[in-house]
């Protein structure tokens, strides 16, 4: 156990010592937040005045910049729990290549529990950046419009801890496979560019195909993003006249559906848990089982 905490220890230490590293996985999640409330926040304020003139009900001003500070904070942070794993867990593959990994072969620690302790390392590391995003998120929905509660802030933080954990096990799934930089900048790159699409931070299911909308709901990402949305909006939401909820839920994924059945809040956590403990697991026997990497 010892051995084991020290290697946590020693990963994190070398991951904000490496200024670079660090600050690359910092800037993202802020990057986007300024981006976001720059040039999306006039799109998500129109798109939720179309649906409120649909169903023929008025809100206060107030009420839409709440709703749309609780969009973009769901949005971003679904997506940095995730990307921001990627960067964090750079650190695997450059002691894969500078040959550090093999020489922390050779103490008593066994390969899987190494593996474990890069894993619990990038979690740490990724928990605590997306901490800070979460703050500055706060900040912008505080000056935008403040509806969230104390459990609801609670909630997120679960939400947030859930899903660092899926992005550190699916990245270090991903990037045991990695042994320079360009694959890892590579792989990098297209999670980035992808992965805030196909869970639904960037665009609402609502708008895609049917038979897309359907293929994604296989992928646990997308459960993690309406659980963060959920728990980002319930509160604004609930000031909202009643004939206006559902059609609001259904049009932001606040509400999704599996083939046509509405999954439960209950159902989405089981998801992605379960998702958690399988990568985690797969994670884990692979670097148990594959033969030592050289260098």
């Amino acid at each position: 156990m010892n051995i084991l905490l020290s290697n946590v220890k020693r990963h994190t230490k070398l991951f904000f010592k490496d200024k670079g590293l660090f600050f690359t996985s910092l800037i993202t999640p802020l990057i986007l937040l300024v981006l976001y409330s720059t040039f999306l926040s006039n799109v998500f304020e129109d798109s939720f005045r179309q649906v409120f003139t649909k169903v023929g009900v008025s809100v206060s001003d107030k009420q839409i910049s709440g709703l749309v500070g609780g969009q973009l904070m769901s949005s971003l942070l679904a997506v940095s729990c995730v990307t921001v794993s990627f960067c964090s867990n750079m650190l695997m593959v450059q002691d894969k290549i500078n040959g550090a990994y093999n020489d922390l072969m050779m103490t008593p620690l066994k390969r899987s529990k190494l593996a474990l302790s890069y894993y619990i390392s990038t979690t740490i590391s990724t928990l605590i950046i997306c901490l800070i995003a979460f703050v500055s998120c706060l900040v912008y929905v505080g000056i935008a419009g403040w509806y969230l509660t104390a459990s609801d802030i609670l909630l997120l933080l679960l939400d947030i801890f859930l899903l660092t954990t899926f992005g550190t096990a699916l990245s270090s799934v991903i990037n045991f496979f990695l042994s320079s930089q360009g694959q890892v900048s590579a792989v990098g790159s297209i999670v980035s560019s992808c992965y805030g699409f196909i869970c639904g931070a960037y665009m609402p299911l609502s708008s895609f195909g049917s038979g897309l909308r359907n293929a994604v709901m296989f992928l646990p990402g997308t459960y993690g993003t309406a659980l963060i949305r959920n728990h980002s909006l319930n509160s604004v939401i609930e000031t909202l006249p009643p004939q206006a909820v559902k059609g609001l839920k259904d049009s932001i994924d606040c509400n999704i559906y599996f083939f046509g059945n509405n999954v439960e809040t209950g159902t989405m956590y089981l998801v992605i848990s379960i998702s958690i403990v399988a990568l985690i697991t797969a994670y884990v026997l692979i670097n148990k089982f594959c033969k030592k990497i050289k260098k």
